[in-house]
């Protein structure tokens, strides 16, 4: 039995809904400063109710072998990433024109 998607129309298998929602996104980059002068990289921007925050959560700690959390719908990684974690979003689908590193 397939399950047909209710936003496209088309078979769970060949969803598109995840790819043209990832198209749409302005990704914001930025790092903080906590606590005893640690660095936090924040992914802000990436809409919840249309990507599984967490899914990419877990992929870009796994590539950066670094701790981090979801929190208010911002990726939280410990550690300065910056600029690896915009070459990362783009390989996960992500288009370059629409992330911006500060």
């Amino acid at each position: 039995m397939n399950t047909i998607c209710s936003k496209c129309g088309l078979p769970k298998e060949l969803c598109v809904c995840e790819t043209i929602a990832k198209e749409e996104q302005r990704i914001k980059i930025t790092t903080t400063k906590r606590k005893f002068g640690k660095v936090t990289t924040l992914v802000q921007g990436i809409d919840k109710k249309q990507i599984d925050l967490k899914e990419v959560a877990k992929k870009l700690k796994s590539k950066f072998a670094c701790g981090g959390t979801v929190k208010d719908g911002v990726i939280e990684l410990q550690g300065d990433h910056k600029n690896s974690a915009k070459h990362e979003l783009i390989r996960l689908g992500f288009v370059e024109s629409t992330i911006d590193v500060e």
